[in-house]
């Protein structure tokens, strides 16, 4: 089938329909001969006559029979293309795949999603989570299309634009004793929860102690924010954490949250290859992921 043309497919029909190719050429508001000429260009692209004269009128042969047969599936076909294409042009559609932290995903994306949802409907957003070097990798390969991850990060092909710094606090039992100022040293001998090593996350922290001098080994690693807040709850040691992972938490009494010395904090970035062509889905996610900052 390849070379179909659909405009002569268009006079085949008409031809078939109205029994003549003047008729077809008057509905088609075309000449006679242009008509003829599609039909026979048709006939020589699928190498068989699909029009045949009976007496004066115009009938189609048993190969034009067949054709007319798929006719009403090619046009659906086409006509669904192309409603597809303009709901990209007239409406935001699509999907856009996000690449982000656990942590990210549960204290800052929800508000952004739902925003978007709102906006958008015919949107469809997916999202997977890892860390940093991860998710860089999917960037790369464009397994995902935009990223928010912690830094640092680096790529000739990336466009990043930091958008957030988040502080990073101690949490601890509420019946733990603590000194007013929470630094390496007073750590050093305490039971420290800390997130599993492989992110930067963790970096960041284990770079904290050691510009005291500090190399801190943890009682537990872990992966997971939530889970790590429930070891300190129950008591079995202190952690380090995000700021964003623990706001809901500043008005109960179970925990104790304090800022660190010397501060600390984690920055946050949106990537984004600077290849990636921005249809409207993805550049109104961007538009929402850059507004972060200005959000908290």
């Amino acid at each position: 089938m390849k070379g179909l043309n659909l405009a002569y497919l268009q006079s085949f029909v008409a031809v078939v329909e109205h029994g003549s190719f003047s008729a077809a050429a008057e509905r088609l508001q075309l000449t006679q001969p242009a008509v003829s000429l599609q039909v026979r260009q048709l006939e020589r692209t699928l190498g068989a006559p699909l029009v045949e004269r009976i007496g004066r009128k115009a009938q189609p042969t048993a190969a034009g029979m067949e054709l007319l047969n798929h006719v009403g599936q090619i046009q659906d076909a086409v006509a669904s293309a192309v409603a597809a294409v303009r709901s990209r042009t007239k409406g935001v559609a699509g999907r856009v795949r996000i690449g982000t932290g656990a942590t990210a995903c549960i204290f800052l994306l929800p508000p952004i999603l739902k925003g978007l949802r709102k906006k958008y409907p015919a949107l469809e957003i997916t999202v997977v989570t890892g860390n940093t070097a991860e998710i860089a990798k999917a960037l790369d390969e464009n397994t995902i299309d935009i990223a928010l991850v912690t830094m640092p990060l680096s790529g000739r092909m990336f466009d990043i634009t930091p958008v957030l710094d988040d502080e990073f606090v101690l949490i601890a039992p509420a019946d733990m004793p603590l000194p007013a100022r929470i630094t390496p040293a007073v750590l050093s001998d305490k039971p420290v929860i800390l997130y599993e090593p492989s992110g930067n996350t963790r970096r960041i922290s284990d770079n904290w102690f050691l510009r005291d001098g500090i190399t801190l080994k943890p009682v537990m690693s872990l992966g997971s924010v939530e889970a790590i807040k429930e070891l300190v709850r129950v008591g079995l040691g202190c952690a380090i954490l995000p700021r964003m992972a623990v706001r809901d938490q500043e008005a109960r009494r179970d925990l104790t949250i304090r800022s660190l010395t010397p501060k600390l904090h984690r920055k946050l970035a949106v990537v984004i290859r600077r290849d990636k062509r921005l249809e409207a889905g993805l550049g109104h996610t961007l538009a929402a992921l850059k507004a972060i900052g200005s959000q908290s």
